[in-house]
């Protein structure tokens, strides 16, 4: 084997862009840190904002705070996969960020809503879109009571969007129901080593396989 050849051989394979979305309280935050910190090749791709940081976060790791006017030429530049506007401040998930880890081999993990997954998968058919679900709607209100942060009518308008966002399951290619944070954890890894198996994932493998 050449030095070439060897080189080739150890290179690492672009990563996967993995897509998880949710309603509310649905627990798919802690499951993607659960997932993130049991695979060393995982990242989570960080959001860009126009809102100030909290005093708890930092730019660059919680995200990437930007002024209003930089962030909508970057609309006009094309620069995000998919961006939104909420109370009067944008997030946008920046494309260059996402695919200089996915070249470098890291499996990327966009925890983001229904809309922005929506998105980006006009773009990106190759992605694995997961859909975390709560085990029931009283599970999840009782999930929403524990935080002790919403009047009875904001918990209302919480639970029916949840419920909106629940009849936009099927748009994905995985359900992962989470009655259990680590068993749901587990299940998305499942769900990201089968994708790695795919044929047409591998298919080129083979063949070079066969030339070895």
């Amino acid at each position: 084997m050449t030095q070439k050849d060897e080189m080739d051989f150890f290179e690492k394979e672009r990563g996967i862009l993995i897509v998880i979305s949710g309603p509310s309280c649905a627990g798919k935050g802690t499951v993607c840190r659960i997932v993130r910190d049991d695979q060393p090749d995982i990242r989570m791709s960080i959001s860009e904002t126009t809102r100030g940081p909290r005093n708890y976060e930092k730019d660059g790791v919680d995200y990437f705070f930007v002024d209003k006017a930089s962030f909508e030429q970057g609309i006009q530049e094309g620069k995000y996969l998919e961006y939104a506007q909420v109370y009067g401040n944008y997030y946008g998930t920046p494309k260059e960020f996402v695919e200089n880890l996915l070249n470098s081999g890291y499996d990327v993990i966009l925890e983001i809503d229904i809309q922005g997954a929506a998105k980006v998968r006009q773009n990106n058919k190759e992605g694995i879109y997961i859909f975390i679900a709560p085990p029931s709607m009283k599970e999840l209100r009782r999930r929403i009571e524990m935080r002790g942060t919403e009047s009875e009518e904001q918990m209302a308008i919480r639970l029916q969007c949840a419920h909106d966002e629940m009849s936009n399951a099927d748009d994905y290619s995985y359900i992962v129901i989470n009655q259990d944070k680590d068993v749901a954890a587990k299940q998305v890894e499942a769900i990201i080593t089968a994708e790695k198996c795919r044929t047409e994932r591998l298919k080129n493998k083979v063949v070079e396989i066969l030339g070895r």
